[in-house]
């Protein structure tokens, strides 16, 4: 018989009021650390270097240190970390983009976050609509996003520029979520512990499956695992091999997503421009509003995404692999633009 399901313990299990009445998982960067960004940033101009570059490459001391810390919170503590008040305005585009991968170097290593091998991702709006595409992705659209988690074990976005209106970031502890599901319907965690099926929107590579096989919760070596992203479990649905989603599976995925956006679990993020926030994807679930964007292409959203894996991160359960083996091929054979 499987092992029963046990309560997650650990510091990624919170509510939003706790987060509210935290400052833990918030720093405001120093006078100190922005120099020490400008510095580096200034060390990779001198040597004309292009992305990817690695982490020698990008010097760092205290900010070093600091960033040692950054994924110490967001792998073994409340798995949020949000960075405040990179000087933006001063570096530009260019330069954001530069300073923001080499912060990413001293954290991880960065990952094709699609077929064309981008390990810098840009988030705007680009026209499409991810739940009457299923080829779109949410991430260039202005639709909304419910809870979801991404591929990589980190997750970095940084605000460039915010939206006219709306476009405000939540996010939610899975592990929270899980252990009240537990307490409330077991019936339905069971459920969410069984394989579902996640289209892969026309990204696989050749002779790949259109889908991934995966539960949305796991526990590995004691370790909560975390999958969750409804657009593309109903999309899968579009393949006749697929199952049948059931009335259980449906409604374990709906009371994920109102527990979610519940009072009691969802977190409203204030992203402002030069935030970087970092989430553990193994724990931690977030979600966007839609928006109405600016007419001048130079007023409209911009989101900068990195996907890292983490040292903390290197053992994952086996339904993983063909996530990153599809990564993998992206990097070593990109599609050209």
């Amino acid at each position: 018989m499987p092992e029963p399901i046990a309560p997650v313990t650990c510091d990624a299990v919170w509510t939003a009021a706790e987060m509210r009445a935290s400052t833990r998982w918030i720093h405001e960067l120093t006078s100190e650390e922005k120099s020490e960004l400008t510095r580096a940033l200034a060390s990779v101009r001198k040597k004309d270097l292009r992305i990817p570059f690695n982490a020698a490459d990008f010097p760092l001391e205290s900010m070093a240190r600091r960033l040692a810390l950054v994924r110490r919170e967001v792998e073994d503590g409340s798995g949020v970390m949000l960075l405040r008040g990179l000087p933006v305005d001063d570096y530009g585009l260019e330069g954001t983009r530069l300073v923001y991968w080499g912060i990413g170097t001293h954290l991880g290593t960065a990952l094709a976050q699609n077929p064309r091998g981008a390990l810098l991702a840009e988030v705007r709006d680009a026209g499409g609509n991810q739940y009457t595409d299923p080829k779109a992705r949410g991430y260039h659209t202005a639709n909304r996003l419910p809870f979801h988690n991404d591929q990589s074990d980190l997750v970095g976005l940084l605000c460039y520029r915010r939206a006219k209106s709306g476009g405000l970031s939540f996010i939610a502890s899975a592990a929270a979520v899980h252990n009240r599901i537990l307490a409330d319907r077991p019936d339905l965690l069971s459920v969410l512990y069984q394989p579902y099926y996640c289209d892969v929107r026309g990204e696989e590579p050749p002779g790949r499956r259109p889908y991934y096989i995966e539960p949305r919760f796991s526990v590995h070596k004691g370790r909560l695992f975390t999958q969750h992203g409804r657009t593309y479990i109903d999309s899968a649905q579009r393949f006749p091999e697929v199952p049948r989603l059931t009335a259980e599976q449906d409604e374990a995925m709906k009371l994920v997503d109102s527990l979610c956006g519940s009072d009691q679990f969802r977190l409203d993020m204030d992203f402002q421009r030069g935030d970087i926030q970092f989430l553990n994807n193994r724990v931690v679930l977030h979600s966007r509003t839609d928006f109405e964007d600016y007419a001048d292409p130079d007023l409209k959203r911009l989101l900068l995404r990195l996907w890292l894996r983490t040292p903390g991160y290197a053992d994952l359960p086996a339904y993983f692999a063909p996530r990153f083996e599809d990564m993998e091929h992206w990097l070593r054979n990109p599609v050209p633009a």
